[in-house]
């Protein structure tokens, strides 16, 4: 039996139920999921669902990950809501695509873990299973372990694991939607032009999966938690001095201005900080820069860029502003200006959660 495979979350437990339900078929899997974006995120769910496959001895197979049709095959339905017609197309995307591999792998049969999923209306799943199997021949399996307790034993088992469970389906559109309705930034699709990585970024849990594997493979024990915190993201950072001569300029992370605007001179200097008249702004040269976080940088631009990592950052501002807890802005300069100065910074503080790997040996 071929099986779509969309998550480790979904699939550990549905291979599982289906290793002990059906003993004598082989299960391959196959993780098919065009849908998935941004492709970080596949990388992270494609990871964990190849741990999840080895731990359960079953062959795991990638499909394309062809996102541009994809797109091509939802197009005018970016609005529907979750459950809606664009879910159709894609399950029928998917199923079509899936049939074709049962096929070319001499399968009579394909499942889904879709339908162990809260998220999915399994009555849909069913109906397409049924349309597809009437055109190409392989038989749809529509199993049901939600009901009975399935949905708890399926959260226990993840929680057991400690595999990666993503907050939302998968694609872009209902993304967005989901995190219009919560009211909530949708820091998944931030992706900096410096390539640093940022808190509780999917690049930060890519790579901390991937430790997670590593640690797996060398024998030691750990744990993966949960803990709040303050994020932040940047939007926008842009200096200008005089009749719109623009500078390059870089703030570093936590530097906040509540109207993004803020217009004055350099009041005052002292130790290396140079004190904006507006804003509690701070500016320091790219020299100070460079002496305090012991690094090489010859030009601002050259920072922005390549930024040092996010908790050197941190540490650095912590220097500067003598507090930890400090959220004004504070700019990189090449050399300080004397005219008169118009800051332009567009970044947000919030809420959020984001994991942490505890390494007991």
């Amino acid at each position: 039996m071929l099986v779509h495979i969309c998550c480790s979350v979904d699939s550990h437990f549905f291979l599982e139920k289906l290793q002990k339900d059906f003993p004598d078929e082989k299960l391959t899997g196959f993780f098919y999921d065009p849908n998935i974006h941004p492709y970080s995120e596949y990388q992270l769910r494609l990871l964990d669902v190849k741990r999840s496959c080895d731990k359960l001895g079953i062959e795991l197979l990638e499909g394309e990950y062809d996102y541009e049709n994809w797109l091509e095959a939802v197009r005018g339905l970016e609005n529907e809501p979750e459950k809606g017609a664009r879910c159709e197309v894609c399950f029928d995307k998917r199923f079509t695509t899936s049939a074709k591999k049962a096929l070319e792998l001499g399968e009579k049969k394909i499942t889904t873990t879709l339908l162990v999923s809260p998220l999915k209306s399994q009555e849909q799943l069913k109906r397409v299973g049924d349309e597809f199997y009437k055109s190409h021949g392989v038989e749809f399996v529509a199993v049901d372990y939600r009901s009975g307790g399935g949905t708890q034993n399926q959260s226990r088992v993840t929680k057991e694991e400690q595999l990666y469970r993503q907050d939302y389906c998968g694609c872009i559109f209902g993304l967005t939607m989901q995190r219009d309705q919560q009211n909530k930034l949708m820091d998944e699709m931030f992706s900096p032009i410096s390539g640093q990585m940022l808190p509780a970024s999917i690049e930060e849990r890519l790579y901390m999966y991937t430790k997670r594997n590593n640690l797996e493979d060398e024998g030691k024990v750990y744990k993966i938690i949960k803990q709040k915190f303050l994020n932040y993201r940047q939007f926008k950072c842009k200096l200008t001095s005089g009749k719109k001569d623009i500078l390059e300029a870089y703030a570093l992370s936590y530097s906040t201005l509540p109207r993004k605007k803020a217009q004055g001179r350099i009041e005052f200097s002292h130790n290396g900080v140079h004190y904006f008249n507006r804003e509690e702004i701070k500016f320091i040269t790219l020299q100070t820069y460079n002496d305090l976080s012991k690094s090489t940088y010859k030009s601002v631009k050259e920072l922005i860029y390549n930024p040092l990592d996010f908790e050197k950052e941190q540490r650095l501002r912590a220097v500067v502003s003598g507090s930890d807890y400090d959220i004004t802005p504070i700019i990189v300069v090449q050399d300080i200006p004397q005219a008169k100065l118009m800051l332009e910074l567009d970044a947000k503080v919030y809420e959020d959660t984001k994991e942490k790997l505890i390494i007991f040996s």
